[in-house]
């Protein structure tokens, strides 16, 4: 996408479930069938076909249908850059600033996971249970050393840091990890389904015509409950009870049937998977879906969120954050007698 964004540069995503159906001239993040390998890549609408969207990098001659890349179909699209009078709104540096810390925190979840044995403190969930569990600690930390330096006094210094960005700092980073524990694991996914004039054993190769069910897995391997939505995202898909709540470990599967086309030929089938960690009431959940996908998100984080950010604001006070001597009591020590 250079020169519109630079490698290293990052730029505003926003979900595809908040855009909509993308425009001529948008860029869009969507999974790629054949570029570089598959995954994601960053390319604009060139045109809009029957069959997909026509995509192209900006420094590229060519399209990428031009090469063996299908037309992009909007299950593909997981979101789109934001733009302000039609330009990207780019962040330099961004996106290496961003893998550099990535690579960081895995470093230390695969440190942490090898020492105490254990594979549930890995990925998304992980992140967000070694967040958690920091912030418990450093709590407790002021707890028990609150009183150690109580009665020396000296003279304070007051900071420029206002202790409510303190408090709200930690709880985006909570909302965070919350979030990314309930997108991440979700998504689309594709099945390739042979239109075939012949029986075979395959489930995705089905008779003219015909249709054929397959087990889509469901697993949840964090230590909270989730409740997960199956649904349709193509032609030719249906799913059978498409809500299943998971324990914490637990394991299910929805079941999906995929319908043949009336000619023959290789056609895509799409499902797709939004997951809510079940924080809610399931009748909640269920209506705040049914409003719009990203609702629950909203809603989930909101009852992480406030709850936090007013419990620190209770911790370290509404005023600017002072710093004492070595003799005096400490940030943590504060916090303590706060608590207490």
């Amino acid at each position: 996408m250079a020169d519109t964004i630079d490698a290293g540069d990052g730029f505003v995503a926003v979900p595809h479930g908040v855009t909509g159906p993308p425009d001529v001239g948008d860029v869009i993040i969507f999974e790629a069938k054949e570029l570089h390998g598959g995954g994601l890549t960053t390319h604009r609408v060139v045109r809009e076909t029957d069959r997909g969207y026509i995509t192209k990098g900006d420094a590229n001659p060519f399209t990428d249908q031009d090469g063996k890349e299908p037309p992009v179909k909007d299950a593909q699209i997981v979101a789109e850059a934001l733009q302000i009078n039609g330009n990207v709104v780019v962040i330099p540096y961004l996106g290496t600033a961003i893998m550099a810390l990535s690579d960081t925190v895995t470093t230390v979840q695969q440190t942490i996971a090898t020492t105490l044995g254990t594979r549930s403190l890995l990925g998304t969930n992980g992140l967000a249970y070694l967040f958690f569990s920091a912030t418990a600690l450093f709590y407790a930390h002021g707890w028990w050393t609150g009183d150690k330096r109580r009665t020396t006094r000296s003279r304070k210094r007051e900071t420029n840091l206002d202790a409510r960005y303190v408090a709200a700092g930690f709880a985006l980073l909570l909302v965070a990890g919350a979030t990314a524990a309930m997108v991440v694991p979700a998504g689309t996914h594709e099945y390739g389904v042979v239109s075939a004039e012949f029986e075979s054993e395959q489930p995705t190769v089905i008779p003219v015509g015909q249709s054929n069910d397959v087990e889509y897995p469901l697993v949840n391997s964090g230590v909270l409950p989730v409740v997960s939505y199956v649904e349709p995202a193509s032609d030719g898909v249906e799913v059978a009870e498409s809500r299943r709540v998971l324990p914490a470990g637990g394991q299910a599967a929805a079941t999906v049937t995929l319908h043949a086309a009336e000619q023959t030929g290789y056609y895509r089938r799409y499902v797709v998977e939004h997951r809510y960690l079940a924080l809610l009431p399931v009748g909640v959940i269920d209506a705040l879906y049914e409003m719009h996908p990203w609702a629950p998100i909203v809603a989930i984080d909101v009852l992480l969120g406030v709850p936090f950010y007013l419990l620190g604001v209770a911790l370290l006070g509404t005023g600017r954050i002072r710093d004492r001597s070595r003799d005096g009591p400490s940030l943590l020590g504060r916090l303590g007698r706060r608590f207490r």
